[in-house]
């Protein structure tokens, strides 16, 4: 196994930076035991890639295999590699962008889950960018020199952002990107504060659905069947507690395959932790949710951030998926 140690200076800085806590002993990284169960705080995104875990919950997968499951929400990576460093998450989702930049730091993180993925197809994908009624922006290259909002910068969001724009012949260096929270975006474009939004759902509907207009589906075209979010934790919490780890894992895939199998039942559990009309929660395209990580496209994303600037040093995308 690649040994990979994060360096106690980087580490506290991130933390420092992010507001996270203090860094979690083996204690912390476990969970609180109580009664044959384990309590597991994960980092979630209010947004419809989570939704299996809500369902997993709900349907006892993980209480099946000991675990007393407490969702937190964050808004992001940003929020939730450093709240899983400290040791506040024991495991968390975050784009995969997210994780590999943190690794490429000398952050010891490991993917443990697939979250969700690309539908892969240009005309029914769960995300895209997005431009308000009246724009003069019709393409991607015309988005040079324009402001972008995303929910966290540097994350899967502003690469696929900037692939679309090198796709369509333009400039992917010259573009702004504006950090908002995904429920903000829609007020955002309506009072001309930024030009564009990436949205994904439930909020990308809301925007469409408000006339804002769809011109690229960046998620889709970046590469075939791309993994958007993963659950990650530490090398370290794998190390302290391999089984927890492994239910965890199982109870995930099991989580997956029942949002996958169940449709209905993503849309409606979405309705209990996303404020948003049941309207849009019936009109919204859903994302794919495989029960594993195509690493093929999580490579893509580390070779793209790399040529766009966005890491330093190139992710180890096998370090990165290795559970050894």
């Amino acid at each position: 196994m690649r040994r990979l140690l994060a360096p106690i200076a980087a580490v506290a800085l991130l933390v420092t930076a992010c507001g996270g806590g203090s860094s979690g002993d083996s204690s912390s990284q476990a969970g609180s035991s109580s009664g044959g169960t384990t309590k597991v705080s994960v980092g979630v995104i209010p947004i419809v890639d989570v939704a299996p875990i809500y369902l997993g919950k709900e349907q006892g997968f993980f209480a099946d295999r000991g675990i007393d499951l407490d969702l937190v929400q964050t808004t992001g990576g940003a929020a939730s590699v450093p709240g899983v460093i400290a040791g506040d998450f024991q495991y968390s989702f975050a784009n995969i962008t997210s994780v590999l930049l943190a690794q490429s730091t000398g952050l010891p993180l490991r993917v443990i889950a697939e979250g969700n993925s690309s539908t892969g197809d240009e005309k029914a994908d769960f995300g895209g960018i997005v431009v308000p009624p009246g724009s003069a922006i019709t393409s991607p290259k015309q988005l040079e020199g324009k402001t972008v909002a995303v929910n966290n910068l540097k994350n899967i969001g502003e690469v696929t952002i900037r692939k679309a724009i090198e796709d369509d012949g333009g400039n992917p260096s010259n573009v702004n990107f504006a950090e908002l929270a995904f429920p903000d975006m829609p007020a955002a474009l309506a009072n001309g504060q930024v030009d564009a939004a990436w949205l994904v759902e439930p909020f990308f509907t809301v925007a469409k659905q408000a006339g804002n207009t769809l011109i690229s589906s960046n998620l889709a075209t970046a590469a075939p069947d791309l993994t958007i979010g993963t659950y990650f934790t530490t090398e370290q919490q794998i190390k302290q507690n391999p089984e927890l780890t492994k239910n965890f894992q199982d109870a995930i895939q099991e989580s997956l395959k029942y949002a996958s199998d169940n449709p209905d039942e993503v849309r409606r559990i979405l309705l209990t932790y996303t404020k948003i009309d049941p309207a849009v929660a019936q009109a919204l395209t859903l994302p794919a949710f495989p029960q594993q990580v195509n690493a093929a496209s999580v490579q893509t994303m580390a070779d793209l951030m790399v040529k766009y600037g966005m890491a330093t040093k190139k992710p180890d995308v096998d370090a990165v998926l290795s559970q050894g």
